[in-house]
């Protein structure tokens, strides 16, 4: 039996939706996420949450009647744009502030890459929620402090290097783990923009 299967939803009598507070989901939600980054996805279990939550099975079951559907609802949730607000008036100075800051949140989201990265493979939902919470909107973020580089002068337009900037700062927050075993900190990242994204641009 998969995980899926053992979270299957409840008898059609049971699939109403009830009400619950914006606070009351919000707790759900960091549960499962929580619980995914502590223990990875397979182990987790609508049971679990509802009795880590302290609450019935059958609330977790007509909120979300899968476990696939209520990761993917805590995903959307949980969704951030941390690069949107960097602006230091500089292109060099936008990327350092972007390594700064995903330094920051990077053991949190990575572990949670991490937990989910087979699970991500296997429901296309989950796969469109975790890129909808946690990569396009910075990725978007990125592609405008680059333009705003572009715009002003600081990098030209046809760089080829522009284009790998993203791939270049996620891919470093996920392999790090995997090839030392520890997350890419604000130093690690900041060291790794200095040496391999700047020159790549040009930019000192």
């Amino acid at each position: 039996m998969t995980s899926q299967d053992a979270d299957r939803p409840g008898p059609a009598g049971t699939s109403r939706r009830s009400k619950i507070t914006p606070e009351r989901e919000r707790e759900f939600f960091d549960a499962v996420l929580d619980q995914i980054r502590e223990c990875g996805y397979d182990a987790v279990s609508m049971e679990g949450v509802a009795a880590s939550t302290r609450c019935s099975k059958s609330t977790l079951y007509r909120q979300w009647r899968t476990k696939p559907q209520f990761v993917a609802a805590a995903l959307r949730s949980s969704r951030q744009t941390r690069f949107a607000g960097i602006d230091t008036g500089t292109l060099a100075g936008d990327l350092r502030e972007a390594a700064r800051c995903a330094g920051e949140w990077s053991p949190k989201d990575t572990t949670l890459l991490q937990a989910l990265g087979h699970a991500v493979l296997q429901d296309r939902e989950l796969a469109q929620a975790l890129r909808e919470a946690l990569v396009d909107p910075e990725i978007s973020a990125l592609e405008e402090i680059l333009r705003r580089g572009v715009e002003r002068g600081e990098v030209d337009a046809g760089n080829p290097a522009l284009e790998y900037v993203p791939a270049q700062l996620f891919g470093v927050l996920r392999v790090r783990p995997t090839l030392e075993g520890r997350n890419a900190d604000a130093d690690y990242l900041l060291r790794f923009v200095e040496a391999a994204v700047l020159p790549a641009l040009g930019l000192h």
